[in-house]
C-alpha cells in the first residue's frame, strides 16, 4: 500500500504567513520598515538585557520572536467567514473566543483563528483576527439592502481555493504540491484590490454610514487591512517611529508599561491613503490598511481578567490625554492597583504559569515529596514557574486600532451588542474559551511535575 505523504498543518501554517508577510511588505512598503525597526529594537533589547534574553531562551519564546505575527481581516457575509473557517482549520487554526466590538462603535463581531496546541503554538504562533460585519446594525433600510445586494454578487475565494478546501478534507491532508498551491490561491482573497465594485456616490452613502462598512463592501475581496510583529519593547517602537518615517497612532491601546507585562499592548501607524478607481473609472482614494505592533505578556486568569477590565473602564472614565506619554502615566497611576510581580499574580490566582522542575527538583533525593501545593514546591526550590504568554485580543484595544485607522474618533455604541450565539451560527461551530485553553496548559504542567515527583 502506498501512503501519500501530506505537509503538516503547521507548515501549511508558515507557508501561508510568510507568503502573506512578502505580499504586504510589497503591497504597502512602510510596513517593511516597521517590520525592521521592530527587529533592530528586538535586538537592542536582548543585547542589553541578558536575563530577559536568558529567561526568552529557556520558555521557547525566542525562536519564535520574528515568526510572530498576526492580521486582521473583515468579511461581510456569513457565508465567506464559514469558508475562512475551513481554509484556517487547513493551517491548524481554529477559532478562539468572540469579541463583541460593536459597543465600541465598531460594527463587526469577531474571533481569532489560531492554533491551539502548546506545540504547534510553539512551531507558529500566526493567527487571523476575523471580523464579521453586522449589516443588521446599518440604520437606514434602503442603505442595508443595498449593501446586501453588493455582497452577494462578489466571491471573494478562487474557484482553485474552494476546490483545494474540498480536496483537502476529503483526503485529510494536502501533498507538498497542492499545499503550495492552496497558499497561492488564498493569498488571493487577502490581497488588495485597486478597483472598487460600486460607484463613488455608493461607496460615499456606505462610508457616510460608517468608514468600515465601505471597507468590507465596496472591494472585490476583504484584502489584508494590517499585519503585526511581536515587538520586546512597544513603547521605543512608538517613539522610533517617526525617524524611521512612519507616523504612529496617538497612543499605544492596552495596559501601561510594567516589570510584569500581561495581556497584550498594541500601537500601529497611521492607514495609508491609497488611490483607487470606482464604477465608471472615476478616480478617487480609499483609507484602510495600516501597520501594527504588538507586545505580549502574560495570560491572565478569570479573576485577573476581572480586575484588568474595572481598571481599564476606570482608565475610559478619566479625562482623554492628547499624547502617549500623559495616556501612559494615567494608565499606570490608575494601574498601582494591579500586583506586578509574578509571586504575587501566581498567589492570588490572577495570571497563568506554567510549572517545571528545577534542576534539584530532577534529582532522585527530592522523590516523594508532597506535591500538592505548587508553591511549597517553589520555595523548596525543586519548582519554578513562567508566565503563559497571552495568544489571543482585547476588544477595547481592538476597537480603538480600528477607529484611530478609519480617521473616526467616534465612539458611539450601537443599539444591539454582543450576538455571539449569531456570529457562531454564521462560523459553523462554537468558538473555543481562551480560559480553557490556558488552564489546560497550566493544569498538563502542574501534572507532569507532580508525575514525576511521585514516582
Amino acid at each position: 500500500m502506498v501512503h501519500t505523504a501530506y505537509v503538516s498543518a503547521d507548515n501549511i501554517r508558515t507557508l501561508f504567513s510568510d507568503a502573506m508577510s512578502r505580499m504586504y511588505q510589497q503591497e504597502v512598503p512602510q510596513y517593511g520598515t516597521l517590520v525592521r525597526l521592530v527587529a533592530d529594537i528586538n535586538e537592542q533589547v536582548l543585547a542589553s538585557e541578558p536575563a530577559l534574553h536568558e529567561q526568552l531562551q529557556q520558555q521557547g519564546e525566542l525562536e519564535r520572536l520574528s515568526l510572530e505575527r498576526h492580521g486582521a481581516i473583515r468579511v461581510g457575509t456569513a457565508d465567506e467567514l464559514h469558508m475562512l473557517r475551513r481554509i484556517f482549520a487547513i493551517m491548524g487554526m481554529q477559532p478562539v473566543s468572540y469579541y463583541d466590538l460593536s459597543e465600541a462603535g465598531v460594527p463587526v463581531h469577531s474571533t481569532a483563528f489560531r492554533p491551539v496546541d502548546p506545540a504547534s503554538l510553539q512551531r507558529n504562533p500566526f493567527r487571523i483576527f476575523t471580523s464579521l460585519l453586522r449589516l443588521e446594525l446599518i440604520e437606514d433600510d434602503a442603505l442595508r439592502q443595498q449593501a446586501e445586494a453588493i455582497l452577494a454578487r462578489r466571491d471573494i475565494f478562487t474557484p482553485k481555493a474552494r476546490a483545494l478546501v474540498d480536496v483537502a478534507e476529503a483526503q485529510g491532508g494536502l501533498t507538498d504540491a497542492q499545499a503550495q498551491e492552496f497558499v497561492a490561491e488564498v493569498l488571493e482573497t487577502f490581497r488588495w484590490h485597486r478597483h472598487a465594485t460600486v460607484d463613488h456616490a455608493s461607496y460615499q452613502a456606505l462610508q457616510d454610514s460608517h468608514r468600515l462598512i465601505a471597507d468590507v463592501v465596496c472591494f472585490h475581496g476583504p484584502h489584508i487591512n494590517h499585519l503585526t510583529p511581536r515587538t520586546l519593547d512597544i513603547d521605543a517602537v512608538q517613539q522610533h517611529m517617526p525617524a524611521a518615517g512612519i507616523s504612529p497612532k496617538a497612543v499605544i491601546e492596552g495596559p501601561p508599561r510594567r516589570r510584569c507585562p500581561i495581556l497584550l499592548r498594541q500601537t500601529s501607524f497611521t492607514a495609508l491613503e491609497e488611490p483607487v478607481l470606482f464604477a465608471g473609472e472615476q478616480a478617487g482614494t480609499h483609507t484602510a490598511r495600516f501597520g501594527e505592533i504588538e507586545q505580549r505578556g502574560m495570560a491572565l486568569t478569570p479573576k485577573g481578567r476581572a480586575l484588568y477590565d474595572e481598571l481599564l473602564a476606570r482608565s475610559r472614565q478619566a479625562p482623554a490625554q492628547p499624547d502617549n506619554d500623559g495616556h501612559q502615566r494615567q494608565l499606570v497611576d490608575i494601574f498601582a492597583d494591579f500586583p506586578d510581580d509574578e509571586a504575587s499574580l501566581r498567589q492570588q490566582r490572577l495570571g497563568y504559569f506554567r510549572y517545571e522542575l528545577t534542576d534539584a527538583g530532577r534529582q532522585p533525593a527530592a522523590r516523594g515529596d508532597d506535591v500538592s501545593d505548587m508553591e511549597t514546591l517553589i520555595e523548596a526550590g525543586l519548582v519554578q514557574a513562567s508566565p503563559i504568554t497571552y495568544e489571543d485580543f482585547l476588544p477595547v484595544s481592538a476597537a480603538g486600532i480600528f477607529q484611530s485607522n478609519l480617521g473616526s474618533a467616534s465612539h458611539q455604541a450601537y443599539r444591539q451588542n454582543a450576538s455571539k450565539a449569531a456570529f457562531e451560527r454564521a462560523l459553523g461551530c462554537p468558538v473555543i474559551d481562551e480560559f480553557g485553553l490556558y488552564a489546560d496548559m497550566q493544569d498538563a504542567s502542574i501534572q507532569r511535575v507532580r508525575q514525576v515527583l511521585s514516582a
